[in-house]
């Protein structure tokens, strides 16, 4: 079925919704999928499953809410699905787990073949829970939870007094580390892993000869040090190929640390979309992560370092949406006729900025008074942990009479150019109003993605004309075929 023919039978007012779910579940130890239907649907022998009867428990939900964080926090979309169980009939079902298992959903009309039917949600089952006597209710996250897990857990071991440290991970080119000592006897140093660089050994901030083992990821002091304070610059993470880029290390990070189990493959991932960013986005970044940092903190960190945000696709791909206006891509035109009547409302007016101030270069190691021979003004780097840059705008500041001496935003970026260019794209997002404004779209609306760009259209609010936005909220209802659309303009 071609998306034109889909979207049509969204409109159409004859269309019979229903939902189809399959979902992962651990009973008595074995793992088993349960068919799940919002009605009586019973595949053929040609389809696939073939032959399998899909219950029609679904009364409620498969009601899910995606979000654009405004501010940069990471942060997971959730929803809910609601089983009809008033004859208790399921009451079993709440003593399996469910915890951290796989769940689909399909939309369709029951005179399809399974083949027709539309993936709409691709996630995570958080839990099951049970809202009333007569309900079972399974709460859903998306599959960014499953990234919610320890970057690495990989300690040194042997003998050492550091057995039970992990080894530190550099992503990109990080300033200043303390790395780990993994052997006293020999004076070596090192990480988890092949790096690309490591440059800058210093003893209290004082160059030192190293004999240096990149492939292995260490090095060795050559004479003792002055100090037990070792710090060395590094550039990281050779095992994908050394790429110090948002996309190319949010991809890596996804699809090579944390558990096994739960690592993402290519086709969790929008290859289109982070190709797409990485050309759009070729800044120098770097992140040094020395303990328990988990994937998906990882992950966001990196890609709000230029404003953007890791989200889930519904059909559930990895990709990185920055917030922008305009933002890029072809703009969806939305009236008036798109949506339900009166429905349009602004929620919630953005604070004007007259200011940004960009923090980048991280000294990972800030070692204040240092006594060795070194510059004085190399002294205050290693005493200062980041370099900032600010932009403002006098005429905002005045009219709207705000400071030029804001919050620094913390980034991942290494070079004050690419500092520069992030503190003045922010400044000229947020420096005049922004409002988003919600309202309950018709069917077709089901269609828009986070991060879509739009015009919005309405005779109020100065809209008359169409204003440029983006979408930043997608609250879809699949067994109603209702969605609320969120817009930053």
């Amino acid at each position: 079925m071609t998306n034109e023919q889909f979207l049509e039978w969204l409109q159409s007012p004859s269309a019979i919704r229903m939902v189809l779910i399959e979902a992962q579940v651990n009973v008595a130890g074995q793992e088993v999928t349960r068919y799940i239907a919002s009605r009586s649907y019973v595949t053929g022998p040609a389809d696939v499953p073939a032959n399998t009867e899909y219950l029609p428990l679904a009364t409620g939900g498969l009601a899910f809410t995606e979000q654009v964080s405004l501010t940069g926090e990471a942060g997971l979309s959730g929803g809910d699905i609601e089983l009809d169980n008033g004859d208790g009939a399921l009451d079993g079902w709440l003593l399996d787990v469910w915890r951290n298992r796989a769940i689909k959903a399909w939309a369709g009309d029951p005179s399809w073949p399974r083949a027709d039917f539309r993936l709409v949600f691709d996630g995570i089952i958080d839990d099951v829970g049970s809202s009333s006597r007569e309900t079972i209710n399974l709460v859903l996250r998306d599959k960014l939870q499953r990234l919610n897990t320890p970057i690495t857990e990989i300690k040194l071991g042997g003998t050492t007094p550091n057995k039970d440290a992990i080894l530190p991970i550099p992503f990109g080119e990080c300033h200043n580390v303390t790395p780990l000592l993994t052997d006293p006897a020999t004076l070596e140093y090192g990480f988890l892993g092949a790096v690309e660089s490591s440059f800058e050994v210093r003893t209290n901030g004082k160059p030192i000869a190293v004999a240096l083992n990149d492939q292995a990821g260490r090095f060795n002091l050559t004479t003792p040090p002055y100090s037990a304070a070792i710090t060395v610059s590094v550039q990281g993470d050779k095992g994908g190929g050394y790429a110090p880029r948002i996309a190319p290390l949010v991809q890596r990070i996804a699809t090579a640390y944390g558990k096994a189990a739960d690592r993402f493959t290519l086709a969790d991932l929008d290859l289109d979309n982070l190709a797409a960013f990485d050309a759009a986005h070729p800044q120098l970044v770097g992140l040094y992560v020395a303990d328990r940092m988990n994937q998906a903190q990882a992950i966001q960190q990196l890609a709000a370092s230029v404003g953007a945000q890791a989200l889930m696709s519904r059909t559930g791909q990895l990709r990185l949406v920055q917030i922008a206006l305009p933002a890029a891509g072809v703009p969806v035109q939305i009236g008036p006729e798109h949506m339900k009547l009166d429905s349009l409302r602004p929620v919630q007016r953005l604070p004007v900025v007259a200011a940004v101030k960009i923090a980048f270069d991280r000294n990972y190691t800030v070692q204040a008074s240092l006594t060795t021979s070194i510059p004085p003004a190399h002294a205050d780097l290693y005493a200062t942990e980041w370099l900032t840059e600010t932009a403002v705008d006098a005429v905002v500041k005045a009219r709207y009479r705000l400071t030029d001496d804001p919050p620094q935003i913390e980034t991942c970026l290494k070079t004050n150019t690419d500092a520069q260019a992030e503190a003045a794209r922010r400044l000229a997002l947020n420096k005049v109003q922004r409002t988003i404004y919600e309202f309950d779209g018709e069917p077709e609306m089901m269609m828009l993605e986070l991060g879509q760009p739009v015009v919005l259209r309405d005779d109020r609010f100065g809209l008359q004309d169409g204003v440029p936005g983006v979408v930043v909220l997608l609250s879809h209802q699949w067994l109603a075929g209702r969605v609320t659309v969120g817009v930053l303009v």
